[in-house]
């Protein structure tokens, strides 16, 4: 990363009605998010943990950079579902998320990677459609998209 870049990822927070001062290393790469927390107690003062956030950052952009490499490099098509695909249509899968207070949303989601490289998704509500209709609809998303 570029002088520029050195803070790239990495805030610092002081919050004294609860006590936190230090530094917090946010990435995400293909939707998953990952971080740390520094806190100046721990790690020996404010500029021995940003020293230690700033290491931590660079290490995991690295490692995620070699995922990036490895996922262009590679030569998998994906034209038939693994032995963990549960919907027998690649792309398509039915998830579960809970919500903070603990509802918990069903929905089968169709995903994709657009030309330009980015990755899309639709997602459609098994609330509201139905088991078997939101399934149908997905795989008609996914279909539609890859055409």
């Amino acid at each position: 990363m570029s002088g520029d870049d050195s803070r790239l990822g990495i805030t610092r927070l002081d919050q004294n009605s609860v006590a936190t001062h230090g530094w917090q290393v946010r990435l995400q790469w293909k939707g998953v998010r990952f971080g740390r927390f520094f806190s100046d107690a721990a790690w020996g003062g404010r500029e021995a943990a940003l020293f230690c956030a700033v290491r931590y950052r660079d290490r995991l952009a690295a490692r995620l950079e070699r995922r990036r490499s490895e996922a262009a490099a590679s030569t998998r098509s994906h034209t038939a579902p693994t032995s963990r695909n549960r919907s027998g249509v690649v792309g398509v899968a039915r998830i579960v998320q809970r919500s903070a207070s603990g509802v918990e949303y069903s929905f089968w989601q169709a995903s994709w990677t657009a030309p330009d490289g980015t990755r899309e998704s639709v997602r459609f509500s098994v609330r509201k459609h139905g088991e078997e209709t939101a399934l149908v609809l997905a795989c008609e998303a996914r279909r539609k998209a890859m055409e």
